[in-house]
């Protein structure tokens, strides 16, 4: 046990925890029923925080509102410390107190996460240590002893973000307010600074005004599409908007942007629809001075199909279900 606790403290990192966290932590306690599940909430929420704090250091993207543990229905109901990475997934931010060796990972976490990190906190809750991460879990004891260095845990998102897990995304619930992890709102990804367009002609207010006269059927959510090094490390983002059509069609309206300080598409990005069978269904190809394209088709329910974003050798694909 002495030599597991010298290679923890080998690549831990400690971070201080910020009184606005403290205060936040308190109030989600506050809403619990009993002192147990107070407790639990207070210290899931450190765990977030501490682990957000130490992404946003790093100049990676996260979501704290999409995330299940700030949500005052799911923290009431189960035992969960996710936090949303936008374009690669839910990581689950687990507590574990000062000289524990083991820490506890609820089965209820054990899907749809892309990693586990641990956050260790003494008693006074001043600060909080990172203390390694694992990429999955099947049991509901984790011994510390097993956790790798949190340098591992970058090339792990690394790796997450140019080869991402393409799951099917169920257009048919977007309308009941369903959605997939990485799809956001437009105002969230483009209220961070990093992200938002430097061309005021195509900012959030006028998105909101070219909506006005759609049908209230109609929902849409954003994703960013990294491509990597071909376009300088700034990520496109891809808008899907949908509206129910009164032949049980649906409606599908696609537009790829570019964000933040890149103006403009790289030249010859393709957005290409794929049907079912892998087949090109439509496709639009940026040219010198777009700074989105876009495309509209229409689709039966239960249709399968996919969306391509790709430069050069470089492609990433979305797969739907209306």
């Amino acid at each position: 046990m002495n030599n597991s606790t010298y290679q923890l403290d080998d690549f831990a990192l400690t971070l201080p925890i910020p009184q606005r966290a403290r205060i936040t932590a308190q109030q989600f306690a506050n809403q619990q029923p009993n002192p147990e599940k107070a407790e639990q909430v207070r210290l899931n929420t450190l765990a977030v925080w501490v682990v957000n704090d130490y992404l946003q250091m790093m100049d990676i993207p996260t979501d704290l509102q999409a995330s299940d543990s700030w949500n005052p229905i799911m923290r009431f109901c189960g035992n969960v410390a996710d936090l949303d990475v936008p374009s690669i997934g839910r990581l689950e931010c687990r507590p574990v107190h000062l000289h524990q060796q083991i820490c506890s990972i609820p089965p209820e976490t054990w899907e749809e996460r892309v990693g586990y990190l641990v956050v260790q906190f003494d008693e006074s809750l001043q600060e909080a240590r990172l203390l390694g991460f694992i990429p999955s879990v099947a049991t509901e004891t984790l011994p510390l002893a097993q956790l790798q260095p949190l340098e591992a845990f970058i090339d792990h998102l690394w790796q997450l973000r140019q080869s991402p897990v393409n799951s099917l995304v169920n257009l048919s619930q977007w309308f009941a307010g369903v959605f997939e992890t990485g799809w956001q709102t437009i105002e969230s990804l483009w209220n961070m600074p990093e992200l938002r367009p430097t061309y005021a002609f195509r900012s959030i207010e006028t998105l909101e005004l070219e909506t006005l006269n759609r049908p209230e059927s109609n929902t849409k959510r954003a994703k960013l599409i990294d491509l990597g090094i071909q376009i300088l490390n700034q990520p496109v983002m891809l808008i899907v908007e949908i509206s129910s059509e009164k032949d049980q069609q649906t409606s599908i309206h696609l537009q790829l942007h570019a964000t933040g300080n890149q103006i403009y598409l790289p030249l010859g990005v393709h957005l290409t629809v794929l049907d079912s069978s892998g087949a090109v269904f439509l496709d639009a190809q940026s040219r010198r001075s777009d700074n989105y394209i876009q495309l509209q088709f229409r689709g039966e329910p239960t249709e399968q199909f996919s969306v391509r974003v790709a430069l050069d050798n470089t492609s990433i694909t979305e797969h739907f279900r209306i």
